[in-house]
């Protein structure tokens, strides 16, 4: 059975997606989808976390339904073009 859910994807251009979600009551992954571990290189330190799917799932279902417009030029977040002092609205300063 289809367990469907809406998400916003980025790629290649923003848009809502249907898409599958894991089986909530699978004994394998709990509902989390897949299994997460650690591996090694070859002197056995750490050298990553890798994912393998879990078959209660298909993450590559997913439907596009709506293309999402594109922000406005001046909506869209410039490297200090707004903010002269380089701060961008934050600052390290005490209140006082």
């Amino acid at each position: 059975m289809i367990r469907l859910r809406i998400q916003v994807a980025h790629w290649p251009r923003r848009a809502l997606v249907l898409t599958d979600t894991p089986r909530p009551d699978c004994p394998d992954c709990e509902g989390i989808g897949g299994f997460e571990y650690d591996y090694g290189d070859h002197t056995g330190e750490y050298a990553g976390t890798d994912w393998d799917p879990c078959d209660c799932w298909n993450e590559a279902r997913r439907w596009p339904l709506l293309p999402l417009p594109h922000r406005p030029r001046w909506l869209r977040r410039r490297s200090n073009d707004r903010d002269p002092w380089g701060t961008d609205g934050y600052s390290d300063e005490p209140p006082f």
